[in-house]
């Protein structure tokens, strides 16, 4: 495959996702903000946002003040946001349209509407009147773009790339969103009354599962009350659980394998290496070595994956 349509695929996939996972995040924020909440409570959300795509110093510079209004704007339909909702669906779109010819009929035409459909939604003010059916909508398109292509697309290079961008991509989030929202956790609200502590825990948490759609798997899986250790481990090993890191990098490495070429043998290499230490690790050891520790490493990682499979397939690094 020509490294250009496989750098727009494997981009098109990554953006497609980058849209959903940012949708999730904004969606269990707005949720949360409807709970009774300090206003110090309700900013640190906002700021942990920003933080998650590493956004912080780009809002500063341009709205100053952090609020829920502009933070939401930001997020999603600034076009001056690369990362925004808005953003990430064009940029699925101009890659998927660079590529026609290396994709099914539904596939380019699920990727189009979705964009046209999104702008309209803006328009028509859908926005302002119910964020919640906004992000639930971005989200069921993104289902239903992954849907789409594994249901009509052929099991070549080209669905490997695009399961690769997506999977990377995906990884990447959940390890922010678990980093941030640790980190929130650890550095604040252990000092409140303990009935305070025990409500905010159960919504916290609660809201960190609902973000990855793990609440439900949860209970399923450990049948009993929300525990961090749990929530950590259920997020970063198991590899039944679809967006934790063990299910992503599981299937990076496999798709990475059907397209591996004559010089991607480090870049496997690697991303089996980080696949085999999640397969085997203990949420005891990282617990005990520490989480932010854990997820910083693994970010590096990722990211250094990400160079290398440009290097190895595509045709620049973004």
């Amino acid at each position: 495959m020509l490294s250009r349509t496989a750098d727009h695929l494997f981009w098109m996939s990554r953006y497609m996702e980058r849209a959903e996972n940012t949708a999730r995040m904004l969606d269990v924020n707005y949720q949360t903000s409807l709970l009774p909440q300090s206003t110090a409570v309700a900013e640190q959300g906002l700021r942990g946002l920003l933080s998650i795509s590493e956004l912080t110093s780009d809002y500063n510079n341009r709205y100053g003040e952090v609020n829920a209004a502009s933070v939401m704007d930001f997020m999603v339909r600034d076009e001056r946001n690369p990362s925004s909702i808005l953003c990430c669906l064009r940029a699925a779109r101009e890659n998927a349209r660079a590529v026609r010819g290396a994709l099914t009929t539904e596939v380019w035409e699920t990727t189009n509407q979705t964009w046209l459909e999104f702008n309209r939604l803006l328009k028509d003010a859908a926005f302002e009147r119910d964020p919640a059916a906004l992000f639930e909508w971005v989200k069921f398109r993104s289902h239903l773009s992954r849907g789409v292509q594994v249901g009509t697309m052929l099991l070549d290079e080209a669905l490997h790339f695009v399961r690769i961008g997506t999977f990377l991509e995906r990884a990447d989030n959940t390890a922010r969103l678990l980093d941030v929202k640790f980190h929130a956790v650890e550095s604040d609200f252990y000092g409140a009354a303990e009935a305070k502590d025990q409500e905010y825990d159960f919504y916290h948490w609660s809201a960190i599962l609902r973000s990855v759609s793990g609440f439900e798997v949860y209970r399923k899986v450990y049948r009993n009350v929300i525990q961090p250790e749990k929530v950590a481990e259920l997020l970063i090993l198991r590899p039944d659980m679809p967006r934790s890191l063990a299910a992503c990098m599981h299937e990076v490495v496999g798709n990475l394998g059907l397209v591996a070429n004559d010089q991607s043998s480090e870049t496997l290499r690697r991303a089996g290496r980080l696949n085999a230490d999640l397969e085997f690790g203990r949420i005891d050891e990282i617990l005990a070595t520490g989480l932010h520790a854990y997820l910083t490493q693994f970010l590096d990682r990722v990211s250094d994956l990400g160079v290398g499979i440009s290097r190895d397939f595509l045709v620049a690094v973004h």
